[in-house]
């Protein structure tokens, strides 16, 4: 990776640039405005950040490009539906330079669109994009960080809108109360970019199955289905049909909701 990025830095007629990566960008728990490279005036924004930050995302998407382009070879024509898992990074979403995505391989900054490249490169090879973070809201983050994954989530419904990618998300935490589902379903809805066309609800442990959680749940999955037009009742002592079965199959049990 030395090699390369020297390489390329000689290729733009930038020797001075040949080296191994920004020596201002801090210490791992440092705070953005606590570094030479993120901080809001930092190094992240001049000629030399925006070329070094452009290869080192660009070389992410080659390797994503070459992996999905093996990964067409081998599913195609097996009806397999593939899906790249997308991480959602929201800490220091609110910063100018993004340090938490920039760290990570994500070029995404308040003057650059980092998502729309990778949803791209998915949606050439038929591939869902597949983003976190769906169940969270920012008023329930460190004020200090400056998250916001409600800001980042609808970027990515913009971005895979726009290059016509198909969104899937999941939850992030292990959460079952009624305004987890509800931030669900708004996201899910395609008023703002795209909906979502699948979710993968995670965490699932013998804790979901408590009579208010697992209401909860039932009224989430009908919600759901019915396009995620209704709302959640906060509360009540209302009964559910659905209820946990087990399937055995050749001395397997297999967990399936009914």
């Amino acid at each position: 990776m030395g090699a390369s990025l020297a390489a390329s830095a000689e290729e733009h007629g930038k020797k001075d640039w040949v080296q191994s990566g920004p020596h201002d960008s801090g210490q791992y728990n440092q705070f953005p405005e606590e570094t030479g490279f993120f901080q809001r005036g930092g190094t992240w924004n001049s000629e030399y950040g925006q070329f070094f930050l452009d290869r080192y995302s660009g070389k992410l998407l080659e390797h994503g490009d070459r992996i999905l382009a093996a990964a067409e070879g081998i599913f195609q024509e097996t009806g397999a539906k593939l899906s790249g898992k997308v991480a959602g990074i929201h800490w220091h979403y609110r910063t100018r330079s993004h340090a938490a995505e920039l760290t990570a391989g994500y070029y995404n900054t308040r003057h650059q669109d980092g998502y729309l490249p990778m949803a791209r490169m998915l949606g050439k090879h038929g591939v869902v994009f597949n983003f976190t973070c769906m169940e969270m809201r920012d008023r329930e983050q460190p004020e200090n960080a400056n998250c916001s994954p409600e800001g980042l989530v609808r970027q990515v419904k913009t971005a895979t809108k726009t290059a016509g990618t198909e969104l899937a998300g999941e939850n992030a935490l292990e959460r079952y109360d009624a305004g987890e589902y509800a931030q669900v379903l708004a996201t899910r809805r395609s008023d703002s970019g795209n909906g979502l066309s699948a979710f993968t609800y995670l965490r699932l442990n013998k804790q979901l199955f408590e009579p208010e959680n697992w209401r909860h749940m039932v009224e989430f999955v009908k919600s759901m289905s019915e396009g995620g037009r209704s709302r959640l009742p906060e509360s009540g002592s209302r009964t559910t049909d659905l209820h946990i079965g087990f399937i055995k199959t050749n001395n397997v049990k297999e967990a399936a909701l009914v």
